[in-house]
C-alpha cells in the first residue's frame, strides 16, 4: 500500500469529475481500457469509475447533447495523478503496446505528464509528481515550465521483471482539473474568494494556476482557446461538474463559477 499523493492531503483537493456523455458506454470503455479506471457502479444511468474503490469519474448519459465546443468555457483536461514515477512508466509502456494516441508529453518541473483526448473531446492528463522537496519556489510562486518529457528515463523507473500496467493503481487520484474560461483573472478572483485558494503561477494573462496547502495546482484556468467566452451552454456534452473535498465545510454545497460550471464541495478526508 502506498501513501496518498501530496495533492490529496491539503485542506482542499479535487475529489471527482462529472462528464456529460453522448455515448456513456463507449466513453466508459475508453476510460477503462486507456486510463485504467475500474467501473465501480451504476445508478440512474450514470457510470462511476475509479481506482481501488476510490470514485474519480462519473459519466452522465445524455444522447441528445450537442458536442462540446472547445472555444467555450468548460473542461481543458482532467488530470489523473499516479502515485509514483514507476507507475507513469508502466502506463507509458501500456500506451506504446496498445498504440494509444498521445497529444503531448511534457516535463513541467514539478511533474511529468502525458496528454490525450477522449472520444468526445474531453482532455486527459496522466501524470506523476516530482517530490515536493524538489519544487522551486520564488516567494509564493512555484516554478513550472513545459519542456520535453524524457520518456526513456521515466520508463527506466519500472523494475526489471515487473508485472507491468495492471490498471490505475491504489491511491491514484484526480490531482487537478484544468478549466477553459473566458478570462483567467475572473477565475483567479473566484477561486481565491470561494475556496481560499492561493495563486501559485501565472502565464501572462492567458492562464492561472491555483492551489490549497502548497500544492503546485489543484485548479488551472486558461483562455488559450476560449478568450471572452460567456456562460456555458447546458445542452452540450463535456464537463458536468467538479467535486472538491474540503476540511472546511459542514455539509455538501454546490455553486457555479462565473461561466456556469458547477463546483460541488463535500466534507471528508481524501
Amino acid at each position: 500500500m502506498t501513501d496518498l499523493p501530496f495533492a490529496a492531503t491539503t485542506p482542499v483537493s479535487v475529489s471527482r469529475v462529472g462528464l456529460k456523455a453522448r455515448d456513456a458506454e463507449s466513453l466508459a470503455a475508453y476510460y477503462r481500457e486507456v486510463v485504467g479506471l475500474q467501473e465501480l457502479g451504476r445508478a440512474y444511468g450514470a457510470i462511476t469509475l475509479g481506482a481501488a474503490n476510490r470514485p474519480l469519474l462519473v459519466l452522465e448519459p445524455d444522447a441528445a447533447a450537442k458536442p462540446d465546443d472547445p472555444r467555450s468555457a468548460g473542461l481543458f483536461h482532467t488530470a489523473f495523478l499516479l502515485p509514483s514515477r514507476a507507475d507513469l512508466g508502466r502506463w507509458i509502456n501500456h500506451a506504446i503496446a496498445n498504440k494509444i494516441s498521445i497529444d503531448g508529453a511534457s516535463d513541467h518541473l514539478v511533474s511529468e505528464a502525458l496528454y490525450m483526448t477522449d472520444p468526445e473531446g474531453n482532455g486527459i492528463e496522466i501524470y506523476a509528481d516530482r517530490s515536493p522537496r524538489d519544487w522551486k519556489w520564488n516567494g509564493d510562486k512555484v516554478a513550472m515550465a513545459t519542456e520535453r518529457l524524457n520518456i526513456p528515463a521515466v520508463v527506466a523507473e519500472v523494475p526489471a521483471g515487473d508485472a507491468g500496467w495492471q490498471g490505475a493503481p491504489e491511491n491514484s487520484i484526480v490531482g487537478h482539473v484544468h478549466l477553459r474560461v473566458g478570462r483567467p483573472d475572473d477565475a483567479e478572483a473566484w477561486w481565491n474568494k470561494e475556496f481560499g485558494f492561493d495563486t501559485v503561477a501565472r502565464y501572462g494573462g492567458q492562464a492561472v494556476f491555483l492551489s490549497s496547502g502548497g500544492y503546485h495546482h489543484h485548479i488551472g484556468a486558461n483562455a488559450w482557446q476560449s478568450a471572452g467566452a460567456g456562460r456555458r451552454d447546458p445542452s452540450r456534452s463535456g464537463l458536468a461538474w467538479v467535486e472538491m473535498r474540503s476540511d472546511n465545510v459542514a455539509s455538501e454545497t454546490s455553486r457555479e463559477d462565473p461561466w456556469g460550471t458547477v463546483i460541488r464541495t463535500v466534507r471528508g478526508k481524501a
